[in-house]
């Protein structure tokens, strides 16, 4: 059998049948990609490592493995490469062509090429054993599954011999691919539950199906509490594996039959078809949603961390609150915005009367980040009262929104939806410079204004260069840091403890005064605050407010009271409103008192005019002391 200039024709007609336009991808690993005519040339180069002559001799494939330079090009090729004599025996095959059939190459040597063809696959050659251009047909891998793969084939009619160049690429991956993409264009990536662009789709033909069958169907919204504080303390790799446990937790209280979704990032729904119509409906529904916050709030571990979540669950009913998917979603929303309004961790039935909040609620976060470059924010100053002589010792600065058509926005409406966005940190700094600014004035004129505090939140003290901001305002001002007292809550003080008590310790080197607000409302311990620079507790005013008359809130004050005591720190009570609550706060050794028994915050000019008169030595007008 002829065997000469095979490879040569070969390798040419690689060449010319990539000028003429056929496919021929292959990668020089790690050589960067190069197009396919300088590949199929040097290709050839290679394989004949001469000029083609009469003496040129193909190599058996068992020689591949000695071929030098030759052989890396083909072994580094993703591609399989065939080469075959004119009666369509393998002459020589790279590894890629070997891994494809799931045999050696050595094995390969002679064989006829047609009999490695799956069984009904289609052919590489016409019936005259010339090569098709291309396609596509299976190879028998071994005894396994055949392997779906694309051919070009090549072919040399140079005079009376002939031979064949074929180039093999799977399609496994190719099909692999395709499905995945199919995959995800309905799926989650992350946690495998149905996307929003599917389950809006499944929920469609829900609802057809509902209405051809006259049935009903509900729409669970699920959001998580304070989600975010998780990726902010623990980060987002705890903050994903959190919503995968999440996910499988609703599935697995819902059962198979739900459908439950991500619509976004913390957000799922759930679909439940088939309920009653009768009023056992809603009382299902209840039950249900009960026991998915339950099972939503028990403790889980994730790498070294111990996490708590709850979640707020919106409910909307097709056909009473909305016959398509955008009505049904935007009210089993409306509901959920509910369910977190009154505090987390419940669920609520969607009524008409939500979507004007929403609505309401979406338009005042708009117009927050409006507000500062429109000048209707105003700082007032709360008098802070030493309760053993009366007289004035500082104050807390109060942000107030004036808004031009509202009014007056209370602060638990619009810090919220600022700490939603990066508007907070904005606000931030522009507090701290209005007070740094104002008490700089004062000082022209008074010997002490006393300490003012400020309040501040969570998301600015992970700020990583909130400390270096801090510095460059108290510069900017020329004042010192020890005139101004950060306030935070008892909830970010124990977030994350070692990291608050390195930004901590980083403000108190600067000389600034720290104080805990609404001390008592949170779980920090005797053992835990030692170990923070804090120089004041708040007591929290609900606590105050009940004092005389409730045991138990009585006993919290006192023991607040006594727990400052014995860290050396001072103690603030907030929401001191009557005689009464003064009275027992002085008995038991509160050091100061504010709130509106004492007046009612003041402007910036104000509260100075009041220092000026106390450092005049005048009576106080209202003055509750002797």
């Amino acid at each position: 059998m002829p065997e000469r200039n095979t490879v040569a024709a070969a390798a040419c007609l690689l060449a010319a049948a990539s000028v003429g336009g056929l496919a021929i991808a292959g990668t020089l690993a790690p050589l960067p990609a190069i197009p396919v005519l300088a590949l199929v040339c040097v290709l050839a180069g290679f394989l004949l490592g001469r000029p083609a002559t009469a003496d040129t001799t193909v190599p058996p494939a068992s020689g591949l493995r000695n071929g030098g330079l030759r052989t890396r090009v083909l072994e580094n090729m993703d591609e399989g490469v065939v080469l075959l004599d004119r009666d369509g025996h393998i002459q020589l095959a790279n590894e890629a062509a070997a891994r494809l059939v799931g045999q050696p190459a050595e094995s390969l040597s002679g064989r006829r090429f047609s009999d490695l063809i799956a069984e009904g696959a289609d052919p590489v050659a016409d019936s005259g054993g010339c090569p098709l251009a291309g396609g596509r047909t299976r190879l028998q891998a071994g005894g396994s599954e055949p392997v779906p793969v694309a051919f070009t084939g090549l072919a040399s009619r140079e005079g009376p011999e002939r031979g064949m160049a074929i180039i093999l690429r799977s399609l496994v991956d190719e099909d692999r691919s395709k499905k995945r993409i199919r995959y995800l264009t309905r799926y989650d990536s992350l946690t495998g539950v149905a996307n929003r662009m599917e389950f809006q789709h499944r929920l469609q033909q829900a609802i057809a199906r509902a209405k051809r069958a006259r049935t009903r169907l509900a729409l669970l919204y699920v959001d998580l509490d304070r989600f975010k504080d998780v990726n902010d303390r623990f980060g987002h790799m705890v903050g994903d594996r959190s919503l995968e446990i999440m996910a499988r937790r609703i599935g697995d209280v819902l059962g198979s039959e739900a459908l439950v979704g991500r619509l976004a990032g913390d957000e799922f729904a759930v679909l439940l078809e088939g309920l009653p119509a009768n009023g056992q409906a809603r009382t299902g529904l209840a039950g249900t949603a009960r026991m998915l916050l339950d099972r939503v709030a028990r403790e889980f571990h994730v790498e070294k961390y111990e996490v708590f979540l709850t979640a707020s669950v919106g409910i909307a009913c097709y056909p009473d609150d909305g016959d398509n998917v955008i009505d049904l979603i935007r009210n089993a929303d409306a509901a959920m915005y509910h369910a977190k309004k009154a505090g987390g961790n419940t669920y609520g039935f969607y009524s008409p009367d939500m979507n004007a909040d929403a609505v309401d609620r979406l338009m005042l976060k708009s117009e927050l980040h409006r507000a500062l470059e429109r000048r209707e924010f105003q700082i007032l100053y709360q008098p802070k009262v030493d309760l053993r002589d009366g007289r004035i010792a500082g104050a807390e600065a109060l942000l107030r929104w004036r808004h031009p058509k509202r009014g007056d926005v209370p602060p638990g409406d619009f810090i919220p939806l600022a700490e939603e966005s990066s508007v907070i940190f904005d606000i931030g700094e522009w507090v701290l410079n209005r007070v740094c600014s104002d008490y700089a004035g004062w000082q022209t004129r008074l010997a002490w204004p006393g300490r003012v505090a400020v309040n501040l939140s969570l998301r600015q003290l992970r700020q990583r260069d909130f400390v270096q901001r801090i510095e460059n305002t108290f510069e900017k001002h020329r004042l010192t840091p020890s005139c101004v007292e950060l306030e935070i809550t008892e909830s970010t003080l124990m977030d994350n403890g070692e990291k608050t008590l390195h930004m901590l310790d980083r403000l108190y080197e600067l000389g600034l005064h720290l104080s805990i607000d609404d001390f008592g409302t949170g779980y920090s311990s005797l053992s835990s605050l030692q170990h923070f620079p804090i120089g004041t507790l708040k007591i929290d005013q609900s606590f105050v407010h009940d004092a005389g008359d409730n045991a138990e809130n009585r006993t919290i004050v006192t023991t607040i009271i006594n727990m400052g005591r014995s860290l050396n720190m001072d103690v603030v009570a907030e929401g001191v409103e009557t005689r009464e609550q003064l009275e027992m706060l002085r008995r038991h050794g509160c050091t100061y008192g504010q709130g509106h028994l004492f007046g009612t915050p003041l402007t910036a000019d104000e509260y100075r005019d009041l220092l000026l008169r106390q450092q005049r030595g005048e009576r106080l007008e209202g003055s509750l002391f002797g």
